[in-house]
């Protein structure tokens, strides 16, 4: 058995800035920063994300852990008014959707998600797409942890949890779009695997050392082999 993870931002959908939006929003509304508009928001958490956008702005960890839920509620309430009042700002990256079907009907894999969304943020994006939550047996979240590294152990453990089953890391394989989702699973032996729909090129990508990258994933049998071969 495969545990599939999938990474949301850039490698199954964009929202058109509607997350970025929403989490300056948010920072505003407790702190009143928006952060640095050039901070690079791929490969991150949210948790990640708002700390070190507010560390940069001279608040001290102490009062970040403080309000860091509140925050993150906020955030989430805005992304979901930013996802509501503009239906066409999320959409699905190509072949995503006949992967998912694809890997289902393989019957040795389970859909996951490795994503530094908090899991409500993630909800709210797969909706906005058209994408079932709940074909996602076993994730690992933002809200589960702050660094992306320790992600992995999270679906390892839910995987024992969920379906009883103790997957070692080769079994585990994560999709993204990013070098932090390439290198986040290195430690448990985790198959990492690249896709250059987001802001980094299949070269760039290839650059780490993925088990493979691609340019897409439109090209469904060819991902599907580098998944799970």
């Amino acid at each position: 058995m495969k545990l599939v993870l999938f990474d949301i931002d850039g490698t199954m959908l964009w929202t058109d800035g509607a997350g970025r939006r929403a989490m300056e929003g948010a920072l505003y509304a407790l702190f009143g920063t928006t952060g640095d508009p050039a901070y690079r928001y791929d490969g991150k958490t949210d948790r990640q994300i708002a700390r070190e956008e507010l560390r940069a702005s001279g608040v001290d960890d102490a009062t970040i852990d403080a309000r860091m839920h509140e925050l993150l509620d906020a955030y989430v309430e805005r992304l979901s008014d930013a996802l509501s009042r503009d239906p066409t700002a999320a959409r699905l990256c190509g072949g995503v959707v006949p992967l998912l079907d694809a890997l289902e009907a393989h019957g040795g894999a389970t859909l996951g998600l490795l994503t530094g969304n908090v899991e409500e943020g993630a909800r709210q994006k797969l909706r906005a797409v058209g994408v079932d939550f709940a074909r996602f047996r076993v994730s690992a979240f933002g809200s589960d942890h702050e660094e992306r590294p320790e992600l992995p152990a999270v679906a390892q453990r839910r995987a024992r949890e969920i379906l009883g089953l103790e997957l070692t890391g080769h079994e585990l394989v994560i999709i993204g779009d990013t070098p932090a989702d390439i290198h986040c699973g290195r430690s448990l032996g985790v198959r990492a695997i690249g896709v250059a729909t987001g802001r980094y090129s299949v070269e760039d990508l290839l650059a780490h050392a993925p088990h493979a990258a691609f340019a897409t994933l439109d090209d469904t049998d060819a991902v599907l082999t580098a998944l799970l071969d």
